[in-house]
C-alpha cells in the first residue's frame, strides 16, 4: 500500500485565511470594523506570549483589529474575570479569548464561562459546548472545528462512517466526538484505559487521535485505508537534550497504513488558528460557527 496522503493543515489553513479576508473586507466596507479583544496574564511563560504575537500578526494581515490586555502576573480572579465582563458589554468588541494559562489558584472554568456566548470565539463557554451537544446555533470549539473540517477535505463520506477518538478530553476529545455525531458518524469515545482499544481503533474508517500521549498510536491500531488525524501536541526530550514536537500518532509507523494522515507539526495547529478567526468573523456578523 503507499504511503498516505498528508491532510496539509498549513494549505488549508491559507484557503480559509482567504475567505477570511473577504469577509472581513465586506463588512469593513458596511463601516463595520471586526476586532478580537485577548487576554493574557503576563507571566513569563514565552510560549503564550509567542502565540499572542503570532495572533496579532495574523489578524492584521486579514484586516482583524487585535487588541491584547497584558494583566500582571499578580492578577487574581476578580481582576480576570472583571476584564472579560467589561468586554462583554462593548459593543466594538466582537470576540473575546482568554490566553492560557491562567495564574495558579484561578480556575480557566470559572474565566471562560464568564464570556458571553456571542463572543465565545473559542467555543469553550459551556453554553456554546452545550448547544453543540444540543445540534442548536453557537461557535464551535475551533480545535474540535478544526479536525472535522480536516476529515472533511479528505472527501470521506462520514454518514455511517466508524470514527474512533482516542481521547475524551472537556476541550478536545469530547466536542470532537459530537461534531462526529452531528454528521450522522458512528463514534466511538476512547481513552487510554479502555478495554481493547487496539481493535476499536483498528476498526475505525476515521481516527481521531486526542489523548496528550506522545506516539500513542501506533502503526499496528490503524486499518489499511483510513483517514487518521493527530491532534496531540506533546514536547518530548531527545538523547542530545533537544526537544521536539510529536502528535500522538507514531508517523512515520502510521504513513505506512492510513490513506490520509494530518502532520505533527503543520496539521491540526494552523487550522485551529484558522477556524478561531473565522469564528471572529462569525461572531461580527451576528451569526455562528459554520459547521
Amino acid at each position: 500500500m503507499p504511503e498516505a496522503t498528508i491532510i496539509d493543515g498549513k494549505a488549508l489553513a491559507a484557503r480559509y485565511r482567504e475567505e477570511i479576508a473577504r469577509r472581513v473586507s465586506v463588512l469593513r466596507n458596511q463601516g463595520r470594523p471586526v476586532r478580537l479583544d485577548a487576554l493574557l496574564v503576563d507571566d513569563g511563560d514565552s510560549a503564550a506570549r509567542q502565540y499572542a504575537d503570532s495572533q496579532r500578526r495574523t489578524c492584521e494581515a486579514l484586516g482583524i483589529a487585535y487588541r491584547l490586555h497584558n494583566l500582571p502576573a499578580t492578577a487574581g480572579f476578580d481582576d480576570i474575570a472583571g476584564r472579560v465582563l467589561l468586554l462583554n458589554t462593548q459593543d466594538d468588541c466582537h470576540a473575546v479569548m482568554v490566553h492560557m494559562p491562567m495564574p495558579k489558584g484561578v480556575d480557566p472554568y470559572e474565566v471562560q464561562r464568564r464570556i458571553d456566548p456571542e463572543k465565545d470565539v473559542e467555543g469553550v463557554n459551556p453554553a456554546n459546548i452545550g448547544n453543540i451537544v444540543y445540534g442548536r446555533s453557537s461557535l464551535a470549539p475551533c480545535t474540535a472545528l478544526a479536525t472535522l473540517r480536516m476529515v472533511r477535505s479528505t472527501g470521506i463520506e462520514l454518514r455511517g462512517a466508524r470514527c474512533v477518538v482516542v481521547g475524551a478530553g472537556d476541550v478536545v476529545g469530547k466536542p470532537i466526538a459530537v461534531l462526529l455525531m452531528r454528521e450522522e458518524a458512528t463514534v466511538i469515545s476512547c481513552n487510554v484505559y479502555t478495554k481493547g482499544i487496539v481493535e476499536l481503533a483498528r476498526s475505525a474508517d476515521v481516527l481521531i487521535a486526542a489523548a496528550g500521549v506522545p506516539e500513542l498510536v501506533k502503526g499496528d491500531w490503524v486499518r489499511p485505508g483510513a483517514v487518521v488525524v493527530d491532534v496531540g501536541v506533546n514536547r518530548v526530550h531527545q538523547s542530545d537534550g533537544s526537544t521536539k514536537t510529536v502528535g500522538d500518532v507514531s508517523y512515520e509507523e502510521v504513513r505506512q497504513h492510513a490513506a490520509y494522515i494530518s502532520p505533527v507539526p503543520g496539521g491540526v495547529g494552523p487550522m485551529t488558528v484558522a477556524m478561531l478567526l473565522r469564528n471572529v468573523v462569525a461572531a461580527a456578523e451576528g451569526g455562528a460557527s459554520d459547521l
